[in-house]
């Protein structure tokens, strides 16, 4: 079994190949890897990675290998199971931490970054408290992505690739809601 910190190196190495300006794309490649769970704190990481290579393929202006650096920094401190226990989905912390690595934002910081950042995770954790649960790492990255590309593409005039999002792990996940989830097929 692979630790959590080799994951890391795996959907490191996975996302940097990746030349797609469309990050569900690139996220539902990694996700069909056999290292990737269904639910697990591996998406703490790799939800915000696949958004930073997209981001970068896009024309953001950024240093992939730094930027992924730090986001598996800010990540690896991320407890599994943050969406039933602290009531903040990963997935959105993952995004979250990508736009302040992106933007070099930090606890101190007192720009417009800093408070645009916070409007991005709290719309996203609206949108997820409307669906209720119980979790599901597949669904909160999808819509965690979905937000971030609207996101950056309003606020700072990134336009990344996005298509219809439909999810191709139902079958897998035990407690899929089926009907409720927006990606369910």
């Amino acid at each position: 079994m692979d630790t959590l910190s080799e994951k890391y190196d795996l959907i490191a190495a996975e996302v940097k190949t990746a030349k797609s300006r469309n990050p569900i794309e690139i996220i539902k490649a990694v996700m069909h890897k056999d290292f990737i769970n269904i639910h697990g704190p591996e998406h703490h990481f790799l939800d915000g990675a696949a958004f930073l290579v997209a981001y970068n393929n896009a024309g953001g202006q950024l240093d992939i290998n730094q930027a992924l650096a730090a986001l598996r920094e800010r990540s690896i401190k991320m407890p599994g199971a943050m969406c039933g226990h602290w009531g903040v989905c990963g997935s959105t912390t993952s995004i979250g931490a990508a736009l302040s690595v992106i933007h070099g934002t930090g606890p101190l910081s007192d720009d417009k970054f800093y408070k645009e950042h916070m409007k991005y995770t709290s719309s996203c954790i609206s949108r997820m408290s409307e669906i209720g649960g119980p979790r599901c790492c597949k669904r909160n990255a999808f819509l965690s992505i979905e937000t971030a590309i609207k996101f950056v593409e309003e606020n700072y005039g990134i336009k990344m690739d996005s298509d219809k999002i439909t999810c191709e792990f139902s079958a897998r996940n035990k407690q899929c809601i089926k009907n409720r989830c927006p990606y369910y097929l």
